[in-house]
């Protein structure tokens, strides 16, 4: 919040310099024609000059098209902002009408001026020796401002330095002063106003120099909010017209009508008031103020939007569950008793966090300037969005496992890392709440073919639901032990036992009963979903195993898992491969064919330290994969589900292509989609990754870092 008053103050500074140069006094060039001019009693012209404007009914003049709110195209298609005010009066004051035409984006040469058949050129830097030296026939100031820095926040302007400045191209006048006083600095150029900023904002370039009403009206801009602005001493903005004149043999005519046309906008220039300048300045800066745009919306408010987003994905997410879960549950349950207890069950979870995240929502919308709380708020519904996200993949688990569609990914793994694991989660959460735990682990047979991700999730389920129900002071223990069975089988026995509060005999007749809880347990803050226990059955029986237990109330449980697996043996571990520090940051390529879902991911890699590109859809990220360079794009993030071309599709294509980083470049799949269907599809696509939505992003960082 003290940031934002500072920019504020800041702005507010800015805003009022902008005024006080509007009101200033034009500067006048050197030369005779500035005492032909009479401010009160408008131009004084001599008779060659009334016969220039007799003869001349209108003035074809070209203009910058991208200097708001000095000089741009409005919405009509016609000159607007401060110079249209300026030269509509300096029209009225001259006699002759002028006619406006815009001047192409990028540096304009004289060649092309001349074959436009334009008269003037508007927004020249003025600059007498520049003009002196070329012959070119340049007008006093019409305007007369500063121009101004803008660097990232902590960056200063040095004259000693080694900066790289962007140029907008066109501005050699800007180009020559700066070579010539700042030796050191290296000068890029780039197309437009906004590309300098964007340049600066991304680190592309260092510093920018422009037109301080331009850079006032940009500045507004949520993106550039790390952006300030450096007032510096000497470098004036005096923009000027310029009149095109053809140079060389048999042109004396043409440089004389030209000379002319000057004098007159000199004289008629310096007849106008200073009051009448100042007015028409700040009537183009109020009348032509940045308008916010919906990505501008996005940018400002974006932590209370991605909150928003993932709040209504898991609401959509968890929707869908809660249908394919009741269709399965009543095909298989035709009790209404039952069916009826498993809707109230599912209600209960998903309604009492969902009702959290909308309060806690409707806490943000209401405090979007107050960083201090809607950290805190954004804290809780963090919190509150990984027990649902907990509880959609407790329920896709069971949805599988009662389908007899989960299967294990078998391969060999060193038990006593896995069991290291586990107590290295564990000794913190335990010591947390003040319990004492011990870890007695026997393994004759460390090294088994097994599910190791599925074993670790058992284990972490019974020892989770120890420290539950284990009061302060309480003991909890994980014993393992194996034996050999009679057909040369590992039988791998893990037993967790505590001293806590133990279950009641009605109770444990439910316990593997889905959503099935403990009344007094959940009223003293133990609530969870009320799926790990049956989870960890079936997979313990997917195993060859069981999951078995005692209780006694008040006194404490024991958990006991078993399960079988044939004993193995490690492979050797390959000396790592690391990757060139000059390849850490690939650029990627993101298809998203949701709007919001591509404005967050680009964001969220952009904040850490990647350029990104977003392609609405499987046939456009094709085409710009085809378009880039070769190894341009390291990555491709890829939705599933698209339209046009759905991402299977376009990885096919993509890897098909005759160039050389179609066969090298990363594809990960990024989809809602996490069935095993889907991903044997992905990987016979030739997909690398698998990641699944809502992303998250430590791990997606992880893998891109990999």
């Amino acid at each position: 919040m003290a940031r934002g008053i500072l920019r504020f103050f800041a702005a507010l500074g800015v805003s009022l310099s902008l005024i006080l140069c509007a009101l200033a006094p034009a500067a006048v060039a050197e030369g005779e024609s500035a005492v032909d001019a009479t401010a009160e009693g408008g131009p004084n012209f001599t008779p060659e000059e009334r016969n220039f404007i007799a003869s001349h009914d209108s003035l074809r003049i070209g203009y910058v098209q991208d200097r708001v709110p000095v000089s741009f195209t409005g919405e009509d298609g016609e000159l607007a902002g401060i110079s249209r005010y300026i030269f509509d009066h300096v029209s009225e004051l001259c006699g002759i009408e002028f006619e406006y035409v815009p001047l192409p984006a990028g540096d304009v040469t004289y060649d092309y001026l001349l074959s436009a058949d334009l008269d003037l050129v508007s927004s020249v830097e003025y600059n007498k020796e520049n003009q002196n030296a070329r012959g070119i026939l340049i007008s006093n100031p019409y305007l007369s401002s500063r121009k101004v820095v803008v660097a990232r926040d902590g960056l200063e302007f040095r004259y000693d330095a080694n900066l790289k400045i962007a140029i907008s191209t066109g501005s050699q006048t800007l180009r020559k002063v700066l070579g010539a006083s700042y030796p050191n600095f290296e000068l890029v150029d780039y197309p437009s106003i906004d590309a300098c900023f964007d340049a600066v904002n991304s680190g592309e370039a260092d510093l920018m120099i422009q037109n301080q009403y331009v850079v006032e009206y940009w500045m507004s801009k949520p993106i550039y909010e790390k952006l300030k602005v450096i007032p510096v001493l000497g470098l004036d903005d005096q923009l000027c017209f310029s009149a095109v004149v053809a140079f060389g043999e048999g042109s004396e005519q043409s440089q004389a009508d030209g000379r002319t046309l000057i004098n007159i906008l000199n004289k008629t220039i310096n007849s106008m008031s200073e009051d009448e300048v100042g007015s028409f300045t700040i009537q183009g800066i109020m009348e032509n103020q940045y308008r916010f745009t919906v990505s501008d919306f996005l940018y400002r408010y974006r932590l209370a939007v991605t909150a928003l987003c993932i709040l209504l994905l898991i609401i959509l997410v968890l929707a869908f569950l809660l249908i394919r879960l009741h269709i399965r549950y009543t095909e298989n349950k035709a009790d209404t008793k039952a069916r009826g207890q498993f809707l109230s069950a599912m209600s209960h979870e998903i309604r009492t966090p969902l009702n959290g995240l909308i309060g806690l929502n409707h806490l943000m919308l209401g405090n979007t300037d107050d960083k201090e709380r809607l950290t805190n708020y954004l804290n809780q519904s963090n919190v509150t969005a990984n027990y649902l996200v907990s509880l959609v993949n407790d329920m896709l688990d069971m949805s599988s496992l009662q389908s007899e569609n989960l299967t294990l990914d078998l391969k060999p793994i060193d038990l006593k890392l896995v069991i290291d694991t586990v107590n290295s989660i564990t000794e913190h959460a335990m010591a947390d709440k003040g319990i004492a735990y011990s870890s007695n682990c026997a393994l004759t047979w460390p090294c088994v073919l097994g599910d190791e991700v599925r074993i670790q999730q058992v284990l972490l389920n019974l020892l989770d639901n120890a420290r539950k129900f284990t009061p302060k002071g309480g003991k909890v223990t994980l014993s393992v032990r194996q034996e050999l069975t009679e057909d040369s089988e590992v039988l791998t026995t893990a037993e967790v036992s505590d001293n806590g509060r133990g279950m009641s005999r009605e109770f444990q007749k439910h316990i593997f009963d889905v959503f099935a809880r403990e009344l007094d347990t959940v009223s003293k803050g133990n609530e969870g979903t009320g799926l790990g226990l049956p989870i960890s059955r079936r997979l313990a029986m997917l195993m060859n195993g069981d999951l078995t237990f005692v209780s006694d109330k008040g006194k404490g449980s024991a958990f006991t898992f078993t399960f079988v697996a044939e004993p193995s043996v490690m492979p050797k571990k390959e000396e790592p491969k690391y990757p060139d520090a000059s390849r850490l940051k690939p650029n990627i390529l993101v298809a998203e064919d949701n709007e919001l879902n591509g404005e967050i991911i680009l964001e969220l890699l952009r904040e850490n330290g990647y350029k990104a590109e977003l392609a609405e859809n499987g046939k456009i990220a094709l085409e710009m994969f085809e378009r880039s360079e070769n190894g341009e794009f390291g990555v491709i993030l890829m939705d599933l589900l698209m339209p046009e071309l759905d991402g299977f599709e376009a990885a096919k294509a993509i890897r098909a292509l005759d160039r050389s980083d179609a066969k090298t470049v990363r594809i990960f799949a990024c989809t809602a989609n996490s069935s095993d269907e889907d991903r044997e599809k992905a990987a016979l696509s030739g997909m690398n990754e698998f990641i699944t939505k809502p992303v998250d992003v430590g791990k997606l960082i992880k893998k891109l870092e990999e």
